[in-house]
């Protein structure tokens, strides 16, 4: 069971991105055959900075390793590094109707928020059906807003077997973890860089304290008993505790005598406790750009030898000898 999944070269990430995608990746690990790249062909859709995409990049694989990504049970590179994802782009692009791609969502929702209406940005679903199809992927694990993308894929797909009658591309099935909740920001809506409303995971004790400390509350005093149920530290703080843990806060809300910046403390403390092994991993990373580098060529190099053989094998077919 091959899983494929890509990862944006954003740079910083947050308690949000973790628990919503981050951490059900890295366990996908013992699931299958992870394959697991940082799209940074995707990124020039958006990003027309060098050193901004650089630094994002590297940033993106340190944060993967610290976290767990392990280059010996997956597949671990960078997108640019196996070229073969772009003769598949273009072989692909000849079996995808404009109208299919003109009913994109994402490319709609894109153009709307101001992203110049490019050949790229409008031909995305094809270089990530490529991305898909050229490790015969059956599992894409996607938010809800990328389902659309896979089910593109799937119609891509079915269109090159049907050209050639040869069921040579694996038609892949999107997978959306219904269990995964809405992490919250600080402010109660959803966890966002564009809402500025985030706990970062990777930064410094004086930064993550500030962005604890700014969680909204309501304005009770001390000498009064609180509600945790919907109180933004106590969603928080469920992502940290253990059912014990969250008695005794349930406990210390409804008791009069503390407010709101202890709560808030004792939440900053579980959220350094469980990060911080993966902070000495990333300190180390940091540290020793060559061995990340050599991290993602040693995956690049496992990745290229599936793709060269799938191409080949499509090239054949389309009579590319």
């Amino acid at each position: 069971m091959r899983i494929l999944s890509g990862i944006q070269p954003s740079g910083t990430i947050h308690i949000g991105n973790y628990f919503g995608m981050v951490k059900k990746m890295i366990e996908s690990q013992n699931d299958g055959e992870l394959f697991a790249f940082i799209a940074s062909y995707h990124a020039l859709t958006s990003v027309k900075d060098k050193e901004f995409l650089e630094k994002n990049s590297y940033e993106a694989a340190i944060n993967f390793l610290a976290l767990g990504m392990d280059p010996e049970k997956s597949t671990f590179w960078i997108q640019h590094d196996v070229k073969e994802v772009l003769e598949l782009y273009w072989i692909l692009s000849n079996h995808t109707s404009m109208g299919l791609l003109e009913r994109a969502h994402s490319y709609k929702d894109k153009t709307a928020r101001g992203l110049v209406a490019s050949h790229g940005l409008f031909s995305y679903p094809v270089l990530m059906a490529a991305d898909i199809l050229l490790f015969d992927s059956n599992i894409v694990p996607v938010g809800k807003d990328q389902i659309q993308h896979v089910e593109m894929t799937r119609d891509i797909a079915t269109s090159f077997n049907h050209a050639y009658k040869k069921e040579i591309l694996t038609l892949p099935v999107a997978k959306v973890d219904e269990e995964v909740a809405t992490v919250l920001g600080t402010d109660g809506a959803k966890m966002s860089k564009s809402y500025n409303n985030t706990i970062d995971m990777f930064t410094t004790s004086k930064q993550r304290k500030k962005q604890v400390m700014s969680i909204v509350t309501d304005s009770k005093e001390l000498d009064e008993p609180k509600e945790w149920e919907n109180c933004n530290i106590y969603n928080i703080s469920k992502l940290f505790m253990n059912e014990d843990e969250l008695k005794d806060l349930q406990k210390r809300y409804l008791t009069p005598g503390e407010g709101y910046g202890h709560f808030k403390l004792t939440l900053l403390e579980k959220i350094e406790q469980y990060f911080k092994p993966y902070e000495e991993k990333r300190e180390y990373f940091a540290a020793n750009p060559k061995k990340v580098r050599e991290i993602l060529e040693f995956g690049a190099q496992k990745a290229r030898k599936i793709a060269s053989e799938k191409i080949k094998e499509i090239r054949d077919i389309v009579g590319l000898i």
